[in-house]
């Protein structure tokens, strides 16, 4: 009787787990679509769009993936009633995992880098979740692997199952939501997709859906310095190593089991001035604050784009603003914290501004 009523027990909490995320979801509306007002690119038939992943309710496009994770170790029986959940992660994705946690009553602990940004530790303190620190990016997953073991917790590992957690064939996942909102759009089919790389789920997860569906559209994954991800595309070489991204939250020093290089029509390797300088630029042309990996995105857009008017090309390319400039305002948004780290952007966003006429 015992083991049947602990057996019905976890069961009934496995199953208002579920319904808790569920019930999260059906709260929460998509993110929204938006148009980027370039006049010099419409007026040759070129049109460029972000889709806005900083209104999730944890602020960035890594609400998605936490919610895949949580579903996908919860039906794997990795996860149950008071099961400590860790994850190493360079900040968003923890935020996010930190909120599921929170929702289903769970201890969370986020090993990340010591660089990680004040206001996403803020964060991840504000939903519950604790911090362990290490001094490099490299070390996160044998220092959350070893945590895990030691408290008899779930390793959630993000970079190990970004790309299996989620749907990619649709059920609303991020590609389907892109194809769905451009529908009515003057070219409805993107020309080109452009996404950083993290753990490589959401390139994975839109080049299948692309190839899945039939689409003429392209991929392209913009890279920053340090990260292995440019060079293994290249190369095939899985032991490649990079010293380490400084853009956060995209690149990583190694390659990653979720990066999928087969569903990737173009690496753009993106120096790391080139992204700042896009983050100030966009942001002045939104008229608010946007995070580093949505300026690598938009330089790499804006060099496509270009492409495109050099060719007599028609058509729209589609990107993805990731996450708030809020969560960078001490460290990207700081010009002093960048002129110590990166050096003078000042002839970078001059170059980009003058892109913006064609």
């Amino acid at each position: 009787m015992s083991s049947k009523f602990s057996q019905d027990s976890a069961r009934a909490w496995l199953n208002d787990a579920m319904r808790r995320i569920e019930a999260d979801y059906q709260r929460s509306a998509d993110t929204h679509l938006i148009p980027l007002p370039l006049p010099a690119f419409e007026a040759a038939g070129i049109d460029l769009y972000l889709k806005d992943e900083s209104t999730h309710p944890t602020g960035s496009l890594k609400h998605r993936l936490a919610r895949s994770l949580f579903l996908h170790a919860l039906v794997n029986g990795w996860v149950r009633e008071g099961t400590t959940v860790i994850e190493a992660s360079s900040g968003s994705t923890a935020v996010s995992e930190a909120y599921f946690a929170r929702l289903l009553g769970l201890p969370f602990v986020a090993v990340m880098p010591r660089s990680t940004s004040a206001e996403k530790v803020a964060q991840i303190a504000f939903y519950g979740g604790r911090c362990h620190f290490v001094d490099h990016a490299w070390e996160v997953y044998d220092e959350a692997q070893d945590l895990a073991h030691e408290c008899g917790g779930h390793y959630m590992d993000q970079f190990t199952y970004a790309e299996r957690a989620t749907d990619w064939r649709g059920n609303n996942n991020i590609a389907d939501s892109m194809f769905q909102q451009m529908a009515q759009e003057r070219h409805p089919v993107p020309a080109w997709i452009v996404v950083g790389a993290g753990t490589g789920g959401t390139s994975a997860t839109i080049g299948r859906y692309v190839r899945f569906r039939g689409h003429a559209t392209q991929l392209a994954v913009v890279d920053p310095e340090g990260s292995a991800f440019a060079e293994f595309h290249a190369t095939g070489d899985w032991d490649c190593e990079g010293s380490g991204s400084r853009i956060e939250g995209i690149g990583r020093p190694r390659v990653e089991p979720s990066f999928i290089p087969s569903v990737v029509d173009r690496m753009i390797p993106m120096p790391d001035i080139a992204s700042i300088a896009g983050m100030r630029v966009l942001s002045n042309l939104l008229g608010r604050k946007v995070g580093p990996s949505t300026g690598t995105n938009f330089v790499g857009m804006l060099a496509l784009a270009h492409e495109m008017l050099e060719q007599g090309q028609r058509g729209s390319v589609l990107s993805l603003l990731c996450d708030s400039g809020e969560r960078y305002l001490a460290t990207y948004h700081d010009a002093r914290w960048v002129d110590d780290r990166f050096g003078d952007c000042a002839e970078a966003v001059r170059g980009i501004e003058a892109a913006l006429h064609g």
